[in-house]
């Protein structure tokens, strides 16, 4: 790789890792619950939690709220918090009967600032977050790389490392443009995430065999196993 643009990137890491799991959800309500359905946990984990709520609650906004602590609890039981994770879910079902009439997926035909701004209504999304959603969901070609693609792109050198995360984070949204439609930025979000996992890590990052590595500006000074 002579040069290190988003599309070569990515395409390298599609190569090198094969396609990417699906989202772990499609409609907006259930990406909300799977933000909180369980706190610092794998995604295999997080996976599971969210399959057991649909099987023993539901994840209609109805079903959240009406279900007992206990239900939610032996959800959220996976990962640490649980009881405050379980009063999350039952916020989110609240807000969303409340607050959405049961609609969340009416969110996602909102203007792009004002549908951010009516998911961050709900317990663990901000912007990036809300962001996130409407990409999985389909309707915005938004990155909304979190921390570990964010990383893989300043270390790639597509990205300025900012003072601040959200400064970073901002910074990444122009790249977007150059993959094309939803589908292709949620492809590219999720590979940069993965790579960023189990290669390109904060501590001993794996540069020698990294698909990246030929043109990558840190793999010289960054130390490596």
């Amino acid at each position: 790789m002579k040069s290190l643009g988003i599309v070569s990137v990515v395409a390298a890491l599609k190569r090198f890792y094969g396609p990417p799991p699906p989202p772990i959800a499609k409609t907006a309500f259930e990406l909300i619950l799977a933000e909180n359905v369980a706190y610092l946990v794998t995604d295999a984990e997080r996976r599971a939690a969210l399959a057991m709520l649909r099987r023993t609650v539901g994840t209609r906004p109805d079903e959240i709220a009406s279900a007992s602590r206990d239900e939610l609890r032996r959800i959220t039981g996976s990962g640490i918090l649980p009881e405050q994770f379980a009063v999350k879910l039952e916020t989110c079902g609240r807000i969303a009967l409340e607050e959405f009439e049961g609609d969340v997926e009416s969110i996602l035909e909102l203007p792009l600032a004002t549908a951010k701004k009516a998911l961050r209504t709900f317990p663990g999304i901000g912007e990036p977050g809300a962001e996130k959603i409407l990409l999985f969901a389909g309707h915005q070609p938004l990155l909304a790389p979190e921390s570990n693609g964010l990383r893989v792109l300043v270390r790639v050198g597509l990205l300025a490392d900012r003072k601040s995360y959200a400064a970073t984070y901002a910074g990444a949204r122009p790249l977007a443009a150059e993959l094309g439609g939803w589908r292709s930025v949620s492809v590219a979000h999720r590979v940069l995430r993965h790579h960023g996992q189990v290669r390109c890590r904060r501590t001993n990052p794996q540069c020698g065999g990294c698909p990246l590595r030929a043109g990558c500006p840190s793999a010289s000074v960054i130390p490596r196993s």
